[in-house]
């Protein structure tokens, strides 16, 4: 008979499933916090029915949905991608979680895309809520399901890439306020409720070069108009995935 070997082999388990469980730990803490699920749900359904049911805002030709769902989904990937992120990240970074975390065995980029897996799921959820309000209220969306993915993944890049830069870099007070700040600004100015057409043209200009609103603007053109990757929107968008990604990089402090 063969001999049973006993001896202990102690070893890290798999990276994928060390990232596989960090995501899941990261997912149920975005899902407990009531304030994150205020900023990342709640809001922009409450603003999907609110504007799209009144006449508080003139919104243009055409049905008040499809202007406002577009930007709607723009906006929970903003709140999710960006501002739940920074403010979350930034408190880990000042109690030390990510020191602690640091010294496990899970490597960093591991920690990265866990958090990133994380925040793609609540954007599934986001975008499943979002849509289904939207369609019960007379949203009917045309273009090609591609150019709306690309559109989300270069728009959460983007966002992420700017809301870890600003957690890696501030205090956690000073996110805080800077990611509401931010996105207050951006909800108003950057085409998601408010049409850019209301203000004078020097400052559209501007506006459309912002990441919100090449968010908003490129999912109006697949959702309402049926375009195939909107050219100008996906550019804007590149290049605030990548600046934000390789700042975040370089500058992101880890305690």
């Amino acid at each position: 008979m063969t001999a049973l070997d006993l001896t202990p082999a102690p070893a890290a388990v798999p990276v994928p499933r060390m990232v596989a469980a960090q995501a899941g730990y990261e997912l149920r803490t975005m899902l407990r916090n009531g304030e994150q699920l205020l900023l990342t749900l709640i809001i922009p359904v409450v603003l999907l029915v609110l504007f799209a049911t009144t006449s508080l805002l003139d919104l243009g030709p055409g049905r008040r949905v499809d202007f406002l769902a577009p930007g709607i989904l723009a906006l929970a990937v903003l709140s999710t991608a960006f501002t739940g992120q920074a403010i979350g990240t930034g408190f880990e970074r000042r109690y030390g979680v990510l020191k602690r975390l640091g010294a496990t065995p899970l490597p960093r980029g591991g920690l990265i895309a866990a958090k990133t897996l994380a925040v793609l799921a609540v954007e599934a959820v986001q975008a499943a809520v979002i849509c289904g309000v939207a369609l019960a209220l007379g949203w009917r969306p045309h273009g090609d399901p591609f150019s709306v993915l690309v559109l989300l993944l270069l728009g959460t890049a983007a966002f992420s890439g700017f809301g870890l830069l600003m957690a890696g870099t501030l205090r956690a007070e000073a996110t805080l306020g800077a990611a509401n700040l931010v996105y207050i600004l951006l909800l108003a100015a950057g085409g998601v409720v408010f049409p850019l057409d209301d203000f004078p043209a020097p400052v559209r200009d501007a506006l459309e070069l912002l990441p919100i609103s090449a968010l908003a603007e490129g999912l109006r053109d697949v959702l309402r108009d049926g375009a195939a990757l909107p050219g100008v929107p996906l550019l804007v968008l590149a290049v605030w995935a990548v600046v934000g990604l390789v700042l975040a990089a370089r500058f992101f402090r880890w305690e």
